[in-house]
């Protein structure tokens, strides 16, 4: 009985993946959509406000997977 609390408590203990892997499939299906969109659209992001929010998703979509990798590991 008390090795099945331990066992219980260590698996408690330990931190789920799954925030990564949900933020790390957002960041690949982001990067995805931004690619398909820009290789069918001659003019895609040609304005400075549009190129600079694509810039900034990109940017806290990536820190967001890294934090979220330490976060899991430590």
């Amino acid at each position: 009985m008390v090795h099945a609390f331990l066992v219980l408590a260590a698996e408690e203990a330990e931190k789920s993946e799954t925030l990564f892997f949900v933020i790390g499939c957002v960041f690949a299906a982001w990067a995805v959509i931004v690619g398909g969109i820009g290789l069918r659209s001659e003019s895609f992001a040609g304005e400075r406000g549009l190129s600079t929010a694509i810039i900034g998703v990109s940017v806290l979509l990536a820190a967001a997977t890294m934090t979220s990798i330490v976060y899991v590991l430590n």
